[in-house]
């Protein structure tokens, strides 16, 4: 190769002293120039759409947002440069060599990338939005251009041998399963924005020594040659299982192992089951280690992979205690990339990756060998049953993979509904996509709910664990045909109700995209299929497809709800709490479909409706009472004595209810024997009393006190401005154990009430 073509692509490369510079541009998600106040090329910016950030004595200061193929590129770039590839290239792409023949014959890509042992090539894909690409053409020129590549690569940096891999970097991006297993057979990967995102916040908690990770994920089985992996250990069985007991460098265990979090980064890998290593924890520990001199006496356990599950080698010392189960001897550890899997202990381990003592101090280290993952999960699960509580959604995350081939009918379906959450949480062309907590990534969904509300639902029947009991619409004993028929309806009715809602299923705190909304729309689903059964119009063999056809019509109706519903009713579904509040939200909906759809059997609606009510009733008279007594009769009698003095109830009260008042007084009295319980005439006014009292005394008295602030401009004058007590009156005058009072009633005298309570009507 022509040296001075070697030279003009290593000059397109950042130099150590230029890389904090470009760094520092590239983590910016805007352009940013300075000119003269008044320049020419400050007037061409503008009219190129650059934007004034501050305007100085003598210069302006500009500035112009990056478009989203080059944040992402740039967000790329930056995340290669902080985990250690300190040789990068300069430009938005630069192009590569292919044909030794003819140089002029160039692949493009996205950037290089280099460090002391490998190179890595990145192409960056982006799209605003959710898109499915075809990658034919791409990996076809990929395939055709990749060994010149490698060629020209490995020409650049004579005397070595870097390992190469090329990266797909992908935004918004989803490519088909065959498309995937195209790359891995061209050695590259595809690393989608969680991947990238999952670097990051790796980098943010445990910094370079992310970069571990990194490398087990992109030369998983690849030798390691410098690598001194003989290790003293002591070879014992426990629970069925060989295992080695050792002491090791954490340098050197830090090189092979690898960390099986749950998140999507992993996606591919299931099962996972680690959480993410906390920055503040492993902060505490580096500190522990290095200024305190600690040490931990406890074991970091591994699992330890084999090529082709091979028996690990362990050299037998001569010299050993012969009645011993135990032996003694040298273990060869694998001097591979990702060949020991950290069970529990990874902040133990990620403490020392930046500590001095990395190389000079050693750890205890429990290794098993080729332990399946299922009986990884159930060693983390027992390990931290007594530590920190693993979450909800994580456990119920494991499960999916833990219990999936139980023998067990309820095992099955808790690994069922965790499936089901999972694909309907993380795949890309979901309408749930990113919208469910998957692991401990918190989202707007729990899997916790997905699995109440499916509980609830008749989809998947009745069961114990060695019998089903009753038949599912979704489950009777086969499931994977369960999970593959309950996925595509739930998928396509989600997907129905996303398009419908329109922009509302893309407002932030909607109503929709809450673990109460997921429960009604599930619940109201199987009201809805139910009824498909009951009028057979579906049956056990309608495909899925077909079923979600049927329901389109009813879909059509929860779209009109929610395009309907009033910030009064948002607002009192979304505090409504608990398991009350779930069920509200659901017979809500119920309610709103009934109107539309009176001929389907909304299962325990009308119970549910009448004890709501019946629930009301207590508070709402409560209430009255308390408007009656306190807001009125007191009130009322206050301000009448203030204007007219001792003879207030003379003067104040209209003559036809002071005759009546007075006589139902004497009456009553008569009857009472102890002077201390005798009544006054003006306990004997009702609330309709009181509201001819404040007509009869309206303008001067009580306009002010008892008009709405809503009602000031009504029509009508005093009789409409004080109907709300007529109202008021006719609710106190219902009877309590026939009459229900409904939510409107309720809402209606709640706000009277908290008017009233206020002070609103004071003076």
């Amino acid at each position: 190769m022509n040296k001075t073509q070697r030279d003009q692509f290593l000059d397109s490369l950042v130099s150590d002293s230029e890389m904090q510079k470009v760094l520092r541009l590239r983590k910016l998600d805007s352009y940013k120039e300075s000119f003269n106040n008044g320049s020419a090329l400050l007037e061409e910016r503008l009219g190129q759409g650059w934007e004034i950030d501050v305007v100085l004595k003598t210069k302006t200061k500009i500035f112009k947002t990056k478009d989203l193929k080059t944040q992402f590129e740039d967000k790329v770039w930056v995340l290669f440069a902080q985990l250690g590839f300190n040789t990068v290239s300069k430009d938005q792409s630069i192009e590569i060599p292919y044909d030794k023949r003819d140089t002029s014959l160039r692949h493009p890509i996205t950037f290089f990338a280099k460090d002391d042992e490998t190179v890595i090539l990145v192409d960056c894909i982006s799209a605003p939005e959710n898109t499915q690409l075809d990658l034919k053409d791409y990996l076809d020129l990929l395939r055709t251009h990749k060994s010149g590549i490698i060629n020209y690569v490995s020409t650049l940096y004579p005397g070595t041998r870097p390992k190469i891999k090329y990266i797909l970097a992908t935004k918004n991006i989803g490519i088909t399963s065959e498309h995937v297993t195209a790359l891995k057979n061209l050695s590259a990967i595809q690393f989608t924005e969680e991947i990238i995102d999952y670097y990051y916040t790796l980098y943010n908690q445990i910094g370079s020594a992310s970069r571990y990770q990194l490398l087990g994920t992109l030369f998983e089985g690849q030798e390691i040659p410098e690598l001194d992996n003989l290790i003293p250990a002591i070879e014992g069985k426990m629970g069925g299982h060989t295992y080695y007991s050792f002491s090791i460098e954490p340098e050197k265990l830090l090189k092979i192992s690898y960390i099986l979090h749950r998140n999507k980064a992993h996606e591919n890998m299931m099962p996972t089951y680690q959480r993410l290593i906390k920055k503040s924890r492993l902060r505490e520990i580096h500190k522990f280690i290095d200024e305190e001199k600690g040490y931990f006496p406890n074991s970091i356990i591994i699992n330890i992979v084999t090529e082709k599950k091979k028996i690990l080698q362990f050299d037998r010392s001569n010299n050993q205690q012969s009645e011993s189960i135990s032996k003694i001897g040298i273990l060869h550890l694998p001097k591979k990339y990702k060949s020991a899997y950290v069970i529990d202990g990874q902040h133990r381990l990620y403490g020392y990756s930046n500590s001095q003592y990395k190389s000079t101090n050693t750890i205890p280290v429990v290794a098993l060998v080729n332990l399946e993952r299922s009986e990884q999960i159930k060693l983390f699960m027992q390990i931290n049953e007594n530590q920190k509580a693993v979450s909800k959604d994580l456990r119920n995350t494991l499960d999916a993979d833990l219990l999936w081939d139980s023998d067990s009918y309820l095992d099955q379906l808790k690994a069922l509904k965790s499936r089901l959450a999972i694909s309907l949480g993380e795949d890309r062309l979901s309408p749930l996509y990113d919208k469910i907590s998957i692991g401990e990534d918190k989202k707007l969904i729990t899997t916790q709910q997905i699995g109440t509300a499916l509980n609830k639902s008749d989809f998947l029947g009745k069961v114990k664990a060695k019998e089903i009991e009753k038949n599912g619409t979704f489950f009777s004993g086969n499931l994977q045909q369960a999970f593959d028929n309950l996925l595509e309806y739930l998928s396509s009715c989600f997907t129905h109700i996303k398009n419908g809602a329109g922009d509302i299923w893309d407002q932030e705190g909607n109503i929709i995209l809450i673990n109460k909304g997921f429960y009604a729309i599930i619940l109201t689903l199987n009201d809805v299929v139910n009824h498909l059964y009951k009028e057979n119009l579906a049956t056990d063999y309608t495909s899925a497809k077909k079923l979600y056809q049927l329901s389109s019509q009813y879909l059509d109706s929860i779209i009109d709800f929610y395009k309907s519903i009033d910030e009064e009713k948002i607002s009192e579904l979304k505090t409504a709490y608990g398991t009350s509040g779930e069920a509200k939200y659901w017979r809500t909906l119920q309610a709103s479909l009934k109107n539309q759809h009176p001929d389907v059997h909304y299962e325990g609606l009308e119970d549910y409706i009448k004890k709501e009510e019946k629930e009301n009733n207590e508070l709402a008279f409560k209430l009255i009472r308390e408007i009656e007594s306190r807001y009125l009769k007191k009130a009322i009698k206050d301000k009448l004595e203030e204007e007219f003095g001792k003879n207030w109830f003379k003067k104040g009260v209209p003559l036809k209810i002071y005759t009546d008042a007075n006589a139902l007084a004497v009456a009553k009295n008569r009857e009472i024997e102890d002077d201390e319980q005798l009544t006054d005439p003006w306990d004997q006014l009702t609330l309709i009393n009181y509201r001819e009292v404040i007509l009869n005394n309206w303008q001067k008295l009580f306009e002010t006190m008892y008009t709405r602030p809503s009602e000031k401009k009504i029509s009508g004058g005093k009789e409409a401005k004080t109907k709300w007590l007529s109202d008021l009156n006719r609710l106190r005058n219902a009877n309590y154990h026939t009459y229900y009072v409904t939510s409107e009633e309720l809402s209606f005298i709640e706000e009277i009430h908290d008017w009233l309570a206020e002070g609103k009507s004071i003076d």
